[in-house]
């Protein structure tokens, strides 16, 4: 028997980590938690990886299309697209409980993904903070590694584990947990393309990047969009990073093969929360190009110190 959460009171948050082993318990927890929303006439917004959602959704019947549902694969391909979402959806509804399941780590996730997926989960505490919302988050505890288990428990206050609903005391601060992510990013053994640039070359910038982009499997859509986030990056360096900062770019063949763009400053990124969080109008131009970039890029790994920052962006190619 698995516990259901309780729902978030008046300007409360809940979030907890639900460890499952096995559909029959993922549909039990995740379903219950919906139809207790379902019932309290609270919206429900479900984003989970795709063979998840098809179960949830026949284990619902005529409940199902209460909900609002979200592929997950596709959502959170890159984990910085995924908290903006989550915010969307209760900003929709404002002045009611919102719940949602968010399931942004699942088997088959890339290292680098986890990583990047594990900032977020952090990240969601602060940016719901005096909300009253609950998001629940599944986590498939024999099919992901132990430490990445290990994780949830840093992240998500409570715990829903073996039928109990728990505090977890290993919950860590969002800024240590996100500090300890900000692990060096690993080295390409390949050829890398390199350009060093400063105030006035962000047009040359382009221009090499695009000359680069050219050699790749890229389409012609997709070497628009790495263009264009290469751009933002470097025009971020350049207001906000020192003034200058370091493009490099390579290929990546195998299985997941695709193309990476690093740029690297002496910028420090004063709030974790840039970028994804959806930007308002009068949000600084560093804010709008963090958004934009986390947008276009299949996965972007953020590395922040306390003298560089860095942003390692991903493209798939066919």
């Amino acid at each position: 028997m698995i516990t259901v959460p309780a729902p978030a009171g008046p300007g409360a948050f809940v979030h907890p980590a639900l460890f499952y082993r096995d559909l029959t318990e993922y549909l039990t927890g995740v379903g219950g938690f919906v139809r207790a929303a379902l019932s309290a006439d609270e919206p429900v917004l479900v984003a989970v990886p795709g063979p998840h959602l098809t179960a949830l959704r026949e284990s619902l019947g005529d409940g199902a299309a209460e909900v609002t549902w979200t592929d997950m694969t596709e959502l959170g391909r890159n984990p910085g697209r995924i908290l903006a979402a989550l915010q969307d959806f209760a900003d929709r509804h404002a002045g009611r409980a919102a719940r949602i399941v968010g399931e942004p780590i699942w088997p088959g996730r890339s290292p680098a993904e986890v990583r990047e997926a594990t900032r977020h989960e952090a990240l969601i505490n602060t940016a719901f903070a005096g909300r009253a919302a609950t998001v629940l988050c599944p986590y498939d505890v024999p099919g992901l590694a132990p430490s990445v288990v290990s994780e949830a428990r840093r992240t998500h206050p409570t715990l829903v584990e073996e039928g109990r609903d728990l505090v977890s005391p290993a919950y860590t601060d969002a800024s240590t947990v996100c500090a300890d992510c900000d692990l060096p990013l690993p080295e390409h053994d390949g050829a890398v393309y390199r350009l060093e640039y400063s105030h006035g070359g962000l047009a040359e910038v382009r221009e090499h990047a695009e000359g680069w982009a050219r050699t790749t499997a890229l389409t012609a859509a997709r070497r628009g969009d790495l263009i264009l986030a290469i751009s933002e990056a470097a025009a971020n360096s350049l207001s906000h990073g020192g003034g200058k900062g370091t493009l490099r770019l390579w290929a990546t063949a195998g299985p997941g093969s695709g193309v990476v763009a690093e740029i690297h400053d002496a910028g420090r990124l004063a709030d974790p929360l840039a970028g994804r969080r959806r930007p308002s109008l009068a949000s600084a131009q560093g804010g709008r190009g963090l958004w934009m970039i986390h947008q276009l890029c299949d996965l972007v790994e953020v590395r922040a110190t306390e003298t560089a920052f860095t942003l390692r962006l991903h493209m798939a190619t066919p």
